[in-house]
């Protein structure tokens, strides 16, 4: 832990303990009071201000993911500052904002990291799941893994950037949507309604199909072409679309909206059991099927540019830190619209 009396950025003292919240057994998460973290020599301290709720945060609290690490401090958007820094860390110096993603580690060496896959390291470690996250008042991470974070954004605006954001983007990549393409987007939440918007301020036509109408009716708001049910057939043939929401039984219904030669991204990392498909409704005249896994350190810093130059406006719950268990609650229900952000006192 850090040593009582070591002095942040700001001039005061890091205590030798913190508030969190750790996830010990599925389906529970507990407040605890844990030690302050002390990096490792690679590693920045970081002072957390805001922390995103993801819908991952939620498969691992209740299982849906096999633990890595019990218990576990959930939380892989955080915002906040650095005040210490190991003896190796390379990157950004105290007193700069920083964010804490998903990504936390790679080997560098196996045969996916060196030909740019690093998403698909088979040693890689994830914030909030094989380590402690931001659902404290400090976290740790690599320095080399920290994102420097775009002007112009509030702290809990950023927050969803660093896991809904990058994620989305790299799913829209997967898509391979054409230059002013039709877009469909199944679900709008967290990762959903920040990659329709960056779709829609490329040049894309943006239809979205979910089954809230409070989400509809953001998604209007928030510059969509068309907004439907989930189920609904879209108003016109996709080139390409995403499946942001869990439910396997949308991936023949997305595929089936797709026009010849369109694409289908699956975004989660959890997808119920999709059932069987029909080769000639669903994939003949070359549509294509793939899943997005995780995300490289490439696709974080591109898409924190495109947010740079575009102004995504992302629409955030706030949550008071000493609330995160109703959050994710709220999460589970869809009582969420947008993203909900643990605020530090």
């Amino acid at each position: 832990m850090a040593a009582m009396g070591t002095v942040d950025t700001s001039g005061a003292a890091i205590p030798a303990t913190m508030r969190a919240w750790t996830v010990r057994a599925p389906g529970r998460l507990e407040p605890a009071e844990l030690p302050v973290p002390e990096p490792a020599a690679d590693e920045l301290l970081v002072r957390v201000r805001t922390c995103g709720v993801c819908r991952t945060d939620l498969h691992v609290r209740d299982g849906d993911l096999a633990p890595h690490r019990t218990p576990v401090v959930p939380g892989h958007e955080a915002v906040g500052e650095v005040v210490a820094a190991g003896a190796r860390a390379q990157g950004p110096p105290s007193g700069t904002r920083v964010g804490i993603p998903w990504l936390r580690r790679t080997c560098g060496r196996c045969r996916y990291c060196l030909r740019g896959q690093e998403n698909l390291c088979p040693s890689s470690l994830y914030t909030g799941w094989d380590a402690d996250g931001g659902y404290a008042e400090y976290a740790t991470v690599p320095a080399a893994y920290a994102y420097e974070l775009p002007a112009g954004y509030t702290d809990a605006e950023l927050a969803p950037l660093l896991c809904a954001g990058i994620i989305g983007h790299r799913a829209l990549r997967r898509a391979e949507l054409p230059p002013g393409g039709r877009l469909g987007v199944y679900g709008y939440g967290g990762s959903a309604h920040l990659t329709a918007q960056l779709a829609a301020a490329q040049g894309a036509v943006v239809h979205v199909l979910t089954r809230s109408p409070a989400a509809r009716a953001l998604a209007l708001e928030l510059g969509a072409a068309s907004a439907g049910d989930a189920y609904d057939a879209p108003p016109e043939p996709l080139d390409a679309a995403i499946l942001f929401a869990p439910v396997g039984d949308l991936v023949p219904v997305a595929l089936e909206a797709l026009d010849s030669g369109g694409t289908l991204s699956v975004a989660g990392i959890h997808l119920t059991d999709v059932p069987p498909l029909d080769y000639a409704r669903h994939l003949f005249r070359e549509r294509t099927l793939r899943s997005v896994t995780a995300n490289t350190r490439e696709d974080g810093r591109d898409f924190l540019a495109a947010a740079a130059e575009h102004r995504i406006r992302p629409r955030t719950t706030p949550y008071p830190f000493d609330r995160a268990d109703r959050a994710l609650d709220d999460l589970a229900a869809d009582r969420v619209n947008g993203v909900a952000v643990l605020i530090m006192p």
